[in-house]
């Protein structure tokens, strides 16, 4: 019997608008779009005849980066969200509803489904992504972000609506005994884990967060926002050595984690 999955990955409906409005420019939201590419790509060979399922998907930037290779279709239970990324993103396809139920509704049979910081929203997790994997078709793929280290909570979490940080350990027990087949479970943002250690550490002695309502997001001056993103961004060749099996292991420490999984 496939779990039921909770629907409770909807993001505070006051934070759709600073996503909106940083995901375009701030230099986490680029670097990991950056990311999310080059993973994919290397899955998936870019091709209209593949499908992404950006489950999730918020305001739609990740969906509509996908839609440049492949035919991406971004499912939300948001309506503001949707009502934002149909505007944003004319002529790709954005669902309203919860997932995986919009999947089996719409016959939609995806290659590969993301969950980018989806996870840690839900209350029940384990079932959610239960219900995630049993929609997909055995060869497909499955790939994961979460945020990572509970050392790293925060107000920022708080308000953004997280209801836990994962370690690799944690993470894994999620899909254990499912038929599943890892391919890659690493760390990333690790190159910046340090500096984002300090400021969440400081933060947290004085209550208080580094951006927009109650958030960490804040717009640096565009030269450190440009070295940044190059920073973060170039982790992406350390993940496509393991994803590839030419390194044993990625990152061990990072502020979030990655993880792709096949659908045996």
């Amino acid at each position: 019997m496939v779990p039921v999955a909770s629907p409770s990955y909807l993001m505070p409906f006051q934070h759709f608008d600073v996503h909106e409005r940083m995901e375009g420019s701030h230099w986490w939201f680029l670097a990991r779009r950056d990311i999310l590419r080059a993973v994919v790509r290397a899955l998936l060979p870019p091709s209209k005849g593949k499908t992404v399922v950006d489950i999730g998907c918020g305001t739609g930037a990740n969906t509509a980066m996908f839609a440049e290779s492949y035919r991406a279709v971004g499912i939300d239970p948001g309506q503001h969200g949707i009502a934002s990324a149909r505007e944003r993103f004319p002529g790709i396809e954005f669902f309203c509803g919860e997932a995986p139920g919009i999947l089996a509704g719409l016959r939609i049979v995806p290659d590969l489904i993301v969950l980018a910081d989806v996870l840690e929203h839900v209350q029940d997790d384990r079932a959610f992504l239960h219900a995630i994997i049993a929609a997909l078709p055995p060869g497909s793929f499955l790939l994961v972000t979460v945020p990572a280290d509970m050392a790293l909570w925060s107000r920022h979490d708080e308000s953004v609506g997280h209801c836990r940080r994962y370690t690799a350990e944690s993470l894994r027990r999620l899909w254990s005994g499912l038929p599943v087949r890892e391919r890659l479970v690493s760390s990333f943002n690790a190159r910046l884990y340090p500096a984002i250690r300090a400021v969440r550490t400081w933060n947290r002695m004085f209550r208080r967060t580094s951006g927009e309502r109650g958030t960490d997001f804040a717009l640096p001056p565009r030269p450190v926002n440009r070295l940044l993103k190059r920073i973060f961004a170039g982790e992406s060749n350390v993940l496509l050595d393991t994803l590839r099996g030419r390194r044993a292991k990625g990152f061990t420490y990072g502020a979030s984690l990655i993880t792709v999984l096949e659908r045996v």
